[in-house]
């Protein structure tokens, strides 16, 4: 699989996600999300709003649905997005409705192992269940409560090579990566590339972040997508310098 680079609209203005999502893909970003804050703010008429920008362009309506899954993925396929995700931690039958909403609607489905007890099995169901993608997201929230308690935090990469290994659908690691780490998963066989905050957007304010923030897109997108392709469920060694 080609590697792909993805930017997360973590941002509560629309005019502000429209002009990054712009920004984004002139640098050679592939998909679009529209993050858990935007939607949270603009909800389907922000996704709306970001297919009528950019009518071609895979958009992820990162949802974390946890509930009433076929009519938020129904509602989401409808205002143009082809991606929705849901929770690991949701019933097995929501996790099934949303697959069955996204079969029905032609969207691909990507399941969160935030927060799931096993990350490892968390993965395996979420394929289990028919979902075409398997996030390993470490949260923000638990990411900033270990680190202010003076512990170190966890990182995606620690059991990144376990989640790859355990499925054979392509993974995406998300939370509290640095740049050089993002760019580096497809090493570890996850072919999809996630920046967002803290790494394109201010993860305190919610707002794009400062300096040149393309020419840093730009300098990602060809990185990544040099790597070359990514044979999905590959095992690999992590290299020694990433964490």
């Amino acid at each position: 699989m080609r590697p792909i680079v993805q930017i997360s609209l973590d941002l509560i203005d629309r005019a502000e996600a429209l002009a990054t999502a712009e920004m984004a893909l002139r640098a050679g970003v592939d998909w679009l999300e529209a993050g858990t804050p935007f939607i949270l703010a603009e909800g389907v008429h922000g996704v709306r709003a970001l297919r009528e920008r950019f009518p071609t362009t895979p958009i992820v309506a990162d949802l974390k649905i946890m509930d009433g899954g076929y009519l938020e993925a129904e509602m989401m396929a409808k205002a143009g997005a082809t991606h929705v995700v849901v929770m690991a931690r949701a019933h097995e039958e929501t996790l099934k409705v949303v697959v069955k909403a996204g079969r029905d609607y032609g969207v691909k489905v990507m399941g969160d192992n935030l927060g799931f007890p096993d990350m490892v099995d968390g993965a395996k169901i979420i394929e289990d269940l028919g979902c075409d993608y398997v996030i390993h997201h470490i949260g923000y929230d638990e990411r900033r409560g270990i680190a202010a308690a003076g512990r170190r935090m966890p990182n995606p990469l620690d059991q990144l090579r376990e989640i790859v290994a355990a499925v054979n659908v392509p993974v995406q690691a998300v939370g509290g990566l640095t740049l050089e780490q993002a760019v580096r998963t497809p090493e570890y066989g996850a072919p999809l590339v996630v920046i967002g905050a803290p790494l394109a957007v201010d993860a305190d304010a919610f707002r794009t972040a400062d300096g040149n923030l393309e020419g840093t897109l730009r300098i990602i997108c060809d990185r990544v997508h040099g790597f070359g392709d990514v044979k999905v469920g590959r095992v690999c060694d992590p290299p020694s310098n990433t964490r």
